[in-house]
C-alpha cells in the first residue's frame, strides 16, 4: 500500500516500495505507534502545546535511506510525515521522529534550518529528540529536558 493520507487520492502514483502504514479510515485516526509516542510526548512539558498527529503520516520507505547523506538513518521527519527504513523500528525511534515533528509544529523554519549551522550531532533539536525518547522510556519518568 502506498503512502498517502487518510483520504488517499486516486490520482496518486503508487510505488512498490513506498508503503503507508498509517491505517486508512476517518480523517485524524493515527497510526497506533504515532498515539503511543504521542502519549509517551504528551508527559513532556518542553513546548507550549502538546504533539498534534491528527495530519502526520508515517511511513516506510527504504528507497530514501538509499540515498548517499541519508544511509545511516533510520528515520526522516519532515512536517507531517515521518519515513521509516523499515516496518520493525523501535518505539524509540517513532517517538524521536514525532518529538522532531512537535519541535517544527512550534519552530517550522528556525528547526529544519538549525542543521546547516550546527550539522547533525551537536544540534539542540536532535539532543532534545534524544532525550525524549530516553526520559520517556518504560523505565523513566523525568520531565526536564537535556540542554
Amino acid at each position: 500500500m502506498p503512502c498517502s493520507s487518510t483520504t488517499r487520492l486516486s490520482s496518486a502514483p503508487e510505488s512498490p516500495d513506498l508503503h503507508d502504514v498509517t491505517p486508512r479510515g476517518s480523517r485524524g485516526s493515527a497510526h497506533p505507534r504515532l498515539v503511543a509516542a504521542k502519549a509517551r510526548l504528551d508527559r513532556l512539558d518542553w513546548w507550549p502545546t502538546p504533539v498534534r498527529i491528527e495530519d502526520v503520516r508515517l511511513c516506510t520507505a527504504p528507497w530514501f535511506f538509499r540515498l548517499p547523506r541519508l544511509r545511516r538513518f533510520d528515520g526522516f521527519a519532515s512536517h507531517r510525515l515521518i519515513l521509516l527504513r523499515s516496518d520493525d523500528v523501535s518505539d524509540d525511534l517513532v517517538t524521536h521522529e514525532l518529538c522532531h515533528v512537535w519541535q517544527m509544529q512550534h519552530r517550522p523554519i528556525r528547526m529544519p534550518l538549525s542543521y546547516l549551522g550546527t550539522g547533525y550531532a551537536s544540534n539542540q533539536y536532535e539532543r532534545q529528540a534524544r532525550a525524549a525518547a530516553t526520559v520517556t522510556g518504560s523505565a523513566n519518568t523525568q520531565r526536564d529536558p537535556v540542554s
